[in-house]
């Protein structure tokens, strides 16, 4: 990858420059417009357009990662996440189908508009109709389990400073050294800073292909947190054909924590992380 640092580098930055995207639904010009952010639950088609600053809607995308436009779904308290590629029409209206549950949501398009000169990530609130359910946040933990693959998170966050993630794949206690790119890489990482969802979507060293990386079982990223907290993480990845996500609870720290503190994580502590889903 040509940027070490991240999907958007203008916005993560170095060195207490960090900053979060997501949390505008404009930009630069650009506005994220939904058909309805009144929702009823279940599996829901939604469509959107992404006006630009002439008031129309953009039908050109500079392609990134292998798609003209990434769209993310996590409700507040961040559960359901949901990373998706919807299909555009010739006018410019996106339409993608989403599985949701009652809440209040945020919706994310991270794109690249031709003309303009870099990525930018929108975000909207969207809420969907039906008795809530809060879930509590799930405590700190480095080993998620999704079936029979288990992953492991070495490496912390560290506020305005770059720091190094390894996530480590394992399927029934195996290393899995095939992993299958998906969309240009053996992973995608995207972080949400908890309290507001400020929104990273880093992605990891090298590329398939490159003569260099190994398909797992390791897949190591380079990360900014743009403020101390807290951040869920949910990393994607591919195998067997089918991609799966692993999900983290991370705390911010002042030093990078030694690469054995997975291994210190009861495997039963997990949170609450679900059967890997499709992605479209």
């Amino acid at each position: 990858m040509s940027d070490r640092f991240g999907h958007d580098q203008a916005n993560h930055g170095v060195h207490g420059r960090a900053q979060p995207g997501g949390l505008s639904v404009s930009e630069n010009g650009y506005t994220l417009e939904l058909d309805s952010t009144i929702l009823t639950a279940g599996m829901q088609p939604v469509s959107f357009r992404v006006i630009g600053p002439d008031g129309q809607a953009v039908t050109e995308f500079t392609p990134e990662h292998e798609k003209e436009l990434h769209f993310i779904a996590v409700r507040r308290d961040t559960t359901g996440f949901q990373h998706v590629h919807p299909v555009m029409d010739e006018k410019g209206t996106w339409s993608v189908e989403l599985a949701l549950e009652p809440g209040d949501w945020r919706f994310f398009a991270d794109i690249h508009p031709v003309g303009h000169d870099g990525t930018m990530t929108l975000g909207i609130d969207v809420a969907v109709a039906g008795t809530y359910d809060p879930q509590p946040l799930p405590e700190a933990t480095r080993i998620a389990q999704i079936g029979e693959y288990t992953v492991a998170l070495d490496g912390g966050l560290l506020p305005g400073e770059p720091s190094e993630l390894t996530l480590t794949v394992s399927r029934n206690d195996r290393p899995v050294t095939d992993l299958q790119p998906y969309l240009a890489a053996y992973g995608h990482l995207v972080a949400l800073r908890v309290g507001d969802l400020g929104y990273l979507h880093v992605h990891p060293e090298g590329e398939p292909g490159d003569g260099t990386t190994a398909p797992g079982p390791e897949i190591a990223f380079m990360a900014v947190a743009p403020s101390a907290g807290t951040y869920r993480l949910y990393l994607d990845f591919q195998h067997n054909d089918v991609v799966r996500t692993a999900e983290f609870t991370v705390q911010t720290t002042t030093t990078t924590p030694r690469p054995d503190a997975a291994s210190q994580d009861a495997p039963e502590h997990r949170g609450h992380h679900r059967s890997g889903h499709a992605h479209h």
